[in-house]
């Protein structure tokens, strides 16, 4: 995951270095590359730290309760330029409710993010995505939902893991890395609660629970 980066980061400094090309825009290019390239290698290091430290009891939970509902709108607002950018229509089924729930409030939002940053990568077809929570007196599952292909049955156990890519040529050009879903798998585990992910006719959902008894 490191090697393809620091190539491209080695070969593109090269290239300036030994003045490959004198054209201005060709020089920009370079540095953009090179720039972006730093920023996924920092990207993964700060993710690979924090499932590090989840995976191996360095981070302390704070459980406690909080609204789900308000903290999943946040992140769909939050997603939602990137979305449109992509022609990508998102909804959030709760908008304006407030459901309660118990966990850590500040990693159960990395999962929010990791599971709707991934519906927009892989949303095709329609291009729809749809964010809601079903929940009772005692549970609450938040769904991500999006249309697109589905995830092949071979695959399906292994995306958790870690580096684990279903299409690896088509993540690399959104710059994911294969952690995302392992640090669901964490945190989740951490809390000792469900998560999972199914096939629909025309997409995939993901989804988590969280205790909601008082």
């Amino acid at each position: 995951e490191l090697k393809t980066p620091i190539a491209l980061i080695q070969g593109y400094a090269e290239g300036l270095k030994e003045g490959i090309s004198d054209d201005p825009e060709s020089m920009e290019f370079y540095c953009d590359v090179i720039i972006d390239e730093a920023s996924k290698m920092n990207t993964m290091v700060k993710k690979l730290l924090t499932l590090n430290q989840i995976e191996f009891g360095k981070d302390d939970l704070t459980v406690e309760r909080f609204d789900i509902a308000e903290l999943v709108e946040s992140v769909v607002n939050t997603n939602e330029l990137r979305a449109n950018q992509k022609d990508i229509r998102i909804v959030f089924e709760n908008k304006g409710q407030h459901i309660f729930a118990w966990g850590d409030e500040y990693k159960i939002e990395e999962v929010v993010t990791n599971y709707i940053s991934n519906a927009v990568n892989h949303c095709e077809g329609e291009k729809f995505i749809r964010v809601r929570i079903d929940c009772d007196n005692e549970n609450a599952r938040v769904s991500v939902f999006n249309t697109g292909k589905n995830i092949p049955q071979e695959d399906i156990d292994r995306i958790w893991d870690k580096f684990y890519k279903v299409d690896k040529a088509r993540t690399r050009e959104y710059g994911g890395n294969g952690i995302g879903l392992s640090i669901v798998k964490a945190i989740m585990d951490s809390l000792g609660k469900d998560y999972g992910v199914q096939n629909k006719p025309n997409g995939v959902e993901f989804w988590f629970d969280l205790d909601t008894r008082c």
